[in-house]
């Protein structure tokens, strides 16, 4: 009997190493795959907050404003946005601000159908960003996933604010809209 099983146990020696390599694959791709939508959840909260708060920093220059800076135009918008960027997030993203009613901003992706609101009339000259308009800032920002086991290319190409086309994996678009103050 001794000798069945010892000649059992040594065909069955190196089984248990397999056996661990193929376990450690599949925890390993599970961890990595945790780790990089951890770094997605990450993104799409700085996109949401960018948009907000990028919104109430545009609302508050508007045409009565006496801050410096003042009134806000859409790269006013973009470098603000350069400087609330946190470590871990690319400066790679599209930002659009539209003031509706702005005719001649159709060219920066601000829709020229909006129609102004609150008696705000439309404006070619520049934003209508007059107390009591609205201004909407959308952000678009391209995730990659750093797992190889993900989907190549679901989001079309965008210019980020260097005029550089850029293509992810992911587009997260976040879009705020609020009322300027001055």
């Amino acid at each position: 009997m001794n000798g069945i099983s010892k000649s059992r146990m040594h065909r069955e020696r190196g089984s248990t190493i397999l056996e661990f390599g193929l376990v450690a694959i599949v925890l390993l791709m599970l961890m990595f795959g945790v780790v990089d939508f951890a770094r997605a959840l990450y993104a799409y909260h700085f996109v949401t907050n960018a948009a907000r708060e990028a919104t109430r920093w545009a609302s508050v220059r508007g045409s009565k404003c006496q801050l410096a800076g003042c009134p806000a135009a859409t790269s006013d918008v973009a470098t603000y946005l350069g400087t609330i960027t946190p470590s871990g997030i690319s400066t790679n993203y599209q930002v659009i601000a539209c003031w509706p009613g702005l005719g001649s901003d159709a060219t920066n992706g601000c829709p020229t159908s909006e129609t102004p609101t609150n008696g705000c009339t439309a404006s070619t000259s520049g934003p209508n960003n007059n107390p009591g308009c609205p201004v909407k800032v959308q952000i678009i920002y391209p995730f990659s996933f750093v797992f190889p086991l993900m989907p190549s290319s679901i989001c079309s190409s965008i210019q980020n604010q260097q005029g550089q086309t850029v293509t992810a994996n992911i587009c997260m678009t976040s879009t705020s809209q609020m009322v300027i103050s001055q």
